[in-house]
């Protein structure tokens, strides 16, 4: 009994390195990550530049406050990351917010919170390439959409067959070129506003103006803004090819969301105070173009839109496509989809079945929803929030309930905490979202008592 309670005291705590045999699982995927390697990840999957394809919706609905809104956004989602630090911890393995639910609650909720992440997941490689697509067509209007979608996914699953160490290559450069033309703009940005361009001027009405602010708006901004931050919880996913220790995963998802929160609120105070006219945008899907053209002319304005289809287009898709295919091989792996989905690579050791229906889906949904950008992202946000949701209550349960732990601030406090917010912000999404969520999930349901019947 002592030996068992030692043990599990050591899985809470990461004094050993659990394996995947403890699990009942084998190691099939190649552990090639190191902590840098996934905390690029994690900065790739954000996108430094990430508020550059929404600034304008997140403005009118924040009426200017967008600094606030990022803000807000950024704590709900630290509290939220916390928790995903402690159940990487406490379960290394491929699968995120399903596995630590599976685990930390019960066999039943996992599939639940698998399958409402599916709905995150799936959608998500989809509505990137729409707005990198849809960039790259304000650059060079003689190229259909379709046809830069079809570019980019057949480039990122090539990259994700081959193994998710070679990309890292390419994140690498392209995380290097986001962020040096973000400083571009900060610098010329801060410039303008000292000119005075377009009657700016340095004020704290991004982060708070008393004129407009009310809560119940500025969370609304918030539930679009979250956005933003989605992606940092799929380094979960990489768990089974991290070849540092158990902690790195929890780290890099900590340690990326703090860097990228800090950058967005940056560079979208600095667009405010450019643009104050929150409602003054010619095209709200191209209003941060706008606001760089003001800043430092139809250079920085063409070269922020390249940046963000390159940064969408072949980093974040890349890394979400990785993301989706591993949750769909862990989920296939217990049986919970079918086994097609679990095959490996016999010579790259990545799961080439899922990467490549993946690939399918995205094509085929873009093509469904390539002018319904608002409702893509409704149904993103529902199955984030939702899957948060779920991940702080396995905390809650694995760790107190399950395994008694006395460690109230980390396993109680902070995931109550964190409960509140997201379900703050989950209230505040638009009824559409949450309309398409519940049939997702009675669909899921139904699915589920098939799988029953089968057995």
């Amino acid at each position: 009994m002592e030996s068992v309670a030692r043990k599990n005291q050591e899985v809470m705590t990461g004094e050993i390195d659990t394996t995947l045999e403890e699990f009942g699982y084998k190691q099939e995927l190649k552990r090639s990550l190191t902590f840098w390697d996934l905390l690029i990840y994690g900065l790739c999957l954000m996108v430094p530049i990430a508020p550059f394809a929404i600034y304008g919706y997140v403005a009118q609905a924040a009426s200017g406050m967008v600094a606030l809104a990022y803000l807000i956004g950024m704590i709900g989602m630290i509290f939220t990351a916390l928790s995903y630090a402690r159940m990487s911890e406490a379960f290394p393995i491929a699968g995120s917010v399903y596995s630590y639910a599976q685990h930390g609650i019960n066999e039943l909720v996992g599939f639940f919170a698998g399958w409402i992440f599916l709905l995150d997941y799936i959608f998500v490689p989809t509505l990137i390439y729409l707005v990198a697509a849809a960039a790259l067509s304000g650059v060079v209007p003689g190229v259909p959409m379709v046809a830069w979608i079809v570019f980019f996914i057949a480039i990122n699953t090539v990259l994700n067959i081959v193994g998710v160490k070679i990309t890292t290559t390419a994140l690498r450069i392209i995380l290097f070129l986001t962020m040096a033309v973000l400083l571009i703009f900060v610098i010329f940005g801060i410039m303008a506003v000292a000119n005075g361009v377009n009657g700016a001027e340095f004020s704290i009405k991004p982060l708070y103006d008393s004129e407009h602010f009310s809560m119940g708006l500025v969370m609304g901004a918030v539930s679009i803004a979250v956005l933003s931050f989605l992606g940092f919880d799929a380094v979960s996913t990489l768990s089974e090819e991290s070849k540092g220790e158990r902690k790195a995963i929890g780290k890099a998802i900590i340690f990326s969301l703090l860097a990228v929160g800090a950058l967005f609120i940056t560079q979208t105070w600095i667009a405010a105070l450019i643009y104050p006219d929150f409602n003054g945008f010619s095209n709200v899907d191209t209003a941060f173009y706008e606001v760089a053209g003001l800043a430092g002319g139809a250079w920085l304005k063409w070269t922020t839109a390249v940046t963000v289809a390159i940064a969408f287009g072949v980093a974040d898709a890349m890394i979400f496509q990785a993301a989706i295919s591993r949750l769909l091989f862990s989920m296939a792996r217990d049986k919970k989809l079918p086994s097609f989905f679990a095959k490996v690579h016999p010579k790259y050791k990545t799961p080439y079945t899922s990467t490549i229906i993946v690939a399918i889906i995205s094509l085929v949904v873009a093509t469904l929803f390539s002018t319904q950008m608002d409702n893509l992202t409704s149904i993103v946000n529902f199955g984030a929030l939702t899957g948060f949701m779920l991940l702080h209550i396995s905390v809650i349960n694995y760790f107190i309930r399950k395994k008694k732990s006395k460690d109230y601030l980390n396993h109680l406090f902070f995931p109550i905490v964190g409960l509140i917010i997201i379900g703050y912000v989950w209230i505040s999404l638009a009824p559409l979202a949450k309309l398409i969520g519940g049939i997702w999930i009675v669909i899921g349901a139904v699915y589920m008592a098939f799988l029953k019947l089968k057995k």
